[in-house]
């Protein structure tokens, strides 16, 4: 019998979906999973404008396979740290990213779901950096990424105590965009993905181009890129038919036809804007 592949790959429509299939192992992150990640997403072109990220069983990600790691040394550590660095490189600034979250979100998965653009999560979920415990350092970019969503103390404190953050508390903390009940993470997190889909491509290509690197800049730079980015996505074709058909809507709204309204509230993830 031929064994499932440690990704599973499906489009929908704009939207790319890769899906965890290791739920036997609670997904945990092997080298056959991050070699199928590299091919995909090196193969990724225009027509995908968005990713989802999920899982198959009970849990969303219990971190990097240690079964794999334990006989290696310091240099191949470092390389395979490197090599998750370059996946979730291309994870931040290729399409934007959704992720559907449940179940364990611990260590390495934490860390590619702190890759991700959007985070919805279900109140099954909860968050844990347990390395310490076994005498490791995180090695898939957490230092860098979960600090950076937290803040270094609370990232500290996560850190020397390997104690776990439930959903609720996730969300307050800004882990989280958006808590959905039980089992419902998948379909908010494809509608989020379809929402953000629709959005003109480069402005999407500028957001996650731009945001993370203007925030690595002093605030008057910041300002310089942020003039430069809303210059080039005015000067589009598809703003410029965007604005002209919002003012024809306004228009008619104004001359007495049916005014715009918002759709009502979805059961997933955040309100279609108008």
């Amino acid at each position: 019998m031929t064994a499932s592949p440690p990704l599973e790959i499906t489009r929908d429509g704009p939207v790319l979906r890769l899906t965890l299939n290791r739920p036997s192992k609670r997904n945990a992150l092997n080298d056959a999973l991050a070699e199928q990640l590299e091919a995909t997403l090196h193969g990724i072109d225009d027509s995908v404008h968005a990713i989802v990220i999920d899982a198959k069983g009970p849990h969303f990600c219990a971190g990097l396979d240690l079964s794999e790691q334990k006989d290696r040394g310091p240099l191949e550590v470092y390389k395979v740290s490197r090599r998750w660095h370059a996946i979730k490189e291309r994870l931040q600034f290729g399409p934007p990213v959704i992720a559907s979250l449940h179940g364990a979100v611990i260590g390495g998965g934490f860390e590619l779901a702190a890759t991700a653009h959007c985070r919805i999560a279900d109140r099954s979920t909860f968050f844990q950096l347990p390395e310490a415990r076994r005498g490791l350092f995180i090695g898939g970019g957490g230092s860098v990424r979960i600090g950076r969503l937290i803040g270094l103390s609370r990232l500290t404190e996560l850190m020397l105590t390997g104690r776990c953050i439930d959903a609720e508390q996730a969300e307050r903390i800004g882990l989280v965009h958006h808590l959905v009940p039980d089992g419902t993470a998948d379909t908010a997190a494809l509608e989020t993905a379809q929402t953000i889909a629709r959005n003109a491509p480069l402005v999407n290509y500028l957001i996650v181009q731009a945001l993370p690197r203007i925030a690595d800049m002093s605030a008057a730079d910041g300002l310089f890129a942020e003039s430069l980015a809303a210059a080039l996505s005015h000067a589009s074709p598809q703003a410029r038919d965007r604005i002209q058909d919002f003012l024809g809507r306004s228009n008619s709204a104004s001359n007495g036809e049916e005014p715009l309204s918002a759709p009502p509230p979805r059961t997933g993830g955040p309100r279609e804007p108008i």
